[in-house]
């Protein structure tokens, strides 16, 4: 059978956001654990402020419909989310609002119902992002997204990263481990119905 495929990703467009540097740490480590795994910059895909108005007379904007079709495409992402007044960034929350808008002939949901996602956080502060990853959970749940249970929150990462791009201290590399391969289990399990169906 094929690997999982899985999207990781930042929650943020900032060059130097740690959060992109957490997602490049866990696309790695997604990989060691058995994943086909896709890195998304969200500062490639540009999308305007939701407003059914602008969908209405546009249509969907063309990077939601490249964003959707590569969604539609894996079995589940991986979202290192920056933490914003303790909750989700515009920037995550906006683009969950496009995706989630049906083309026609399109199922409801149709790039979220059935996924798999893990959430992690990193902040320079002790909590790490622990606030905003409570309303992330939130809105993928309440959109049909399995979130695996485990997450985990990187405090102090300003210092957190080797020059190689690791996590420089073993036993919060082993926490994002956890969420890492829970989310690969979770999401090889999930599509062996529909494999098996196919076969």
């Amino acid at each position: 059978m094929s690997a999982p495929k899985l999207i990781v990703f930042a929650g943020s467009a900032r060059k130097d956001s740690l959060n992109k540097k957490l997602a490049v740490a866990t696309a790695q480590m997604a990989r060691d654990a058995g994943a086909e795994v896709a890195e998304l910059d969200l500062a490639d895909y540009p999308l305007p402020i939701f407003d059914e108005d602008t969908e209405s007379d546009s249509g969907l904007p063309a990077n939601a419909v490249r964003l959707k079709d590569m969604f539609r495409a894996h079995d589940g992402f991986i979202v290192c989310c920056p933490e914003y007044n303790s909750s989700i960034t515009p920037l995550l929350k906006n683009t969950i609002d496009w995706l989630s808008r049906p083309r026609e002939g399109e199922p409801m949901l149709a790039c979220f119902r059935g996924k798999v996602a893990g959430v992690l956080a990193a902040a320079p502060g002790p909590l790490g992002g622990l606030r905003g990853l409570v309303h992330v959970r939130a809105i993928l749940g309440n959109i049909g997204v399995f979130v695996v249970p485990a997450q985990h929150a990187l405090g102090s990462a300003g210092q957190a990263f080797a020059p190689d791009g690791s996590l420089a201290d073993a036993q919060q590399a082993d926490r994002v481990r956890a969420v890492v391969d829970s989310a690969v289990r979770a999401a090889d399990c999930l599509r062996e119905p529909a494999a098996s169906l196919s076969e």
